[in-house]
Order: C-alpha cells, then structure tokens, then sequence
C-alpha cells in the first residue's frame, strides 16, 4: 500500500480531536479543542465554513447525505444540527448527562444516533420537532467510545470492554468482548465484517455474522487513548493510528505490516477517515490534518459547497 502526503493543513483550532470526510469525499470536517468545527476542501488546503456555537472542544462530526447540514457533538453535552450553507445552527439536543464523544447521521440523515459518557446511545428524529430522543440503549456499562450507523444497524464500542449490534428491524442486541477498552469500532465497506480497536495495542477483526475473529494487527501503540482505525475502501488493508504519531497500514488477510507513514514525530495520530470511493485518507495529529493518496489518481474536487 503505497500512499504519499498530498498536503498538510495546519487547522488554527488547537487540538483536531477528529477528522471526517463528507459523504462524496469532496470535503472534511475537523472538530477542535477550540470549540470550533470547521468545513474544508482539503485538496486545495481551502477553508469554507467556520462553525462556532459548543460551549466546549468539539469530540467528533457528521455531514448529511446530501451535505446540506452537519451533526456535531462536544464535550459540553450537547450534539447541536448546523445548516452548513449559513453556518447556523438549526437544533441543540440536550439530553445526554455527560460528554457526547460520537455521532453519527443514518444513510437518510433523518435520525441522529449519539453515543456518551454517560454510558447510553440515544436516537433522535430530526424531522420532527421534539426535544426528547426517540430512543435510548442502556445496554454499556462504561462510557460509549465510537459507534457506526447502517440503515438498520447501530454498531458500538464502550470502555467496558464490549461492541454492541443493534439489529434496528428487530430490537435484538448482539454483544462480544475484549481484553481492553475499546476506542474505535467500523464496518469493513462490503459490510461482512467488524474492526475493534483497544487500549491493548491490538487491532481485531471480526465476521458480523458468526462473531468469529478473523484477524489481529499489533506492533503499533494505543495504550488507553482514543486512536481510531478503519479499513481502506477496497477491503484489502486495515489502518490505525498511533501514539507514536504514526499511520500503521497491514495486509487485511494476513495481518503483516506493509506501511508505516509518519504524520507528526512523537505525537498522537488520534484520528482518520477513509475516502467513501477511493483509496485516500485524512489523519490528524495535534493541530494539523494530513491526506494520503496517489498523486495521479484523478480526485474529485470542488471550488466550494
């Protein structure tokens, strides 16, 4: 897997906590420590859109299906709607009793699923105009560290140790365990399989349907921070962040490291995104983002939104 640095991008927001690309890959959100979200077109390094309104660092972000509006969630408890064309925002959801660390949209952006602190999952109808989720997971023991939204599934990781699938058709709840705390989980993009990622410095694979571990990926360092890891569009590599500050690439089948690209020397590479439809990826590392591509392949980019 050979990926180079297309560009760095120096966000002016304090620490990025987490970097999301859009649902085309056209653009990217990047959550601050300075309470700050902030839109950007990251192949020409082009700042968009500021969006200020959390009343502490903002943890992690979404964009709609149709990129007209963003969720976001902060350490203030608070997920807040933004419209992302006047910047303003449209609704603050206040009913988590702690930090919200994850949020995520459904595929038609008309629920908003949150994970917190305060150890629950709530679901929120943001077509209608109740303040109140329309419902709440109290299944974690300990706080909600990640959780990723399918049309019918919502798959979480907590520091109790356990990911969870909800089975939205049918209210089922299907749980397994690590040995640690897990900060990251993700759908492999055919939807086949599970990654987990925990404070033990092991990356895990799973198959969704029989729960069976398919795969391990050591050598890098998490300990008990919140680095992320995902798998390349094409399935065929996984990818982690580290404390290290670098970006660990191994062979998805088996589970040799074939990568190693250094972000920020010593300093924790907490988050990523992998581009919706080619082999490209953002990381983020204190207060810079970087994107890893090919520097032929033919990117999609826009002037704006």
């Amino acid at each position: 897997m050979d990926l180079h640095c297309l560009s760095t991008i120096d966000c002016n927001q304090g620490a990025v906590r987490a970097v999301r690309f859009n649902v085309d890959g056209s653009y990217c959100l990047t959550c601050g420590s300075d309470k700050k979200l902030k839109l950007w077109n990251p192949y020409r390094s082009l700042l968009l859109k500021t969006y200020g309104g959390h009343g502490n660092e903002v943890l992690d972000a979404c964009g709609s299906c149709d990129s007209s509006q963003i969720v976001s969630c902060s350490s203030d408890k608070s997920v807040i709607i933004w419209d992302v064309s006047t910047g303003q925002p449209l609704r603050r959801l206040r009913g988590h009793a702690a930090t919200v660390s994850c949020v995520k949209y459904n595929e038609e952006s008309t629920i908003v699923v949150s994970g917190s602190f305060d150890n629950t999952v709530m679901c929120w109808d943001i077509k209608s105009r109740s303040q109140n989720p329309i419902q709440t997971l109290k299944d974690a023991k300990d706080c909600i560290t990640s959780l990723q939204v399918t049309d019918h599934e919502i798959l979480t990781g907590s520091v109790d140790c356990t990911f969870r699938r909800y089975d939205l058709r049918n209210g089922s709840c299907d749980a397994d365990f690590v040995a640690a705390a897990i900060t990251s989980v993700s759908f492999s993009h055919d939807g086949q399989c599970i990654l987990v990622s925990s404070a033990d410095n092991t990356v895990r694979l799973f198959d969704k349907s029989s729960g069976e571990m398919l795969g391990e990926y050591v050598g890098h360092r998490t300990d008990d921070i919140n680095i992320e890891s995902a798998i390349i569009t094409n399935d065929n590599f996984v990818l982690s962040g580290s404390i290290s500050g670098e970006l660990w690439c191994w062979d998805l089948i088996n589970a040799k490291v074939v990568n190693k690209l250094v972000h920020n020397v010593g300093k924790v590479l907490n988050s990523l995104s992998i581009h919706p439809k080619e082999d490209v990826v953002l990381t983020s590392s204190v207060g810079t983002i970087k994107i890893w591509g090919q520097p032929k392949e033919d990117i999609k980019i826009e002037d704006g939104p």
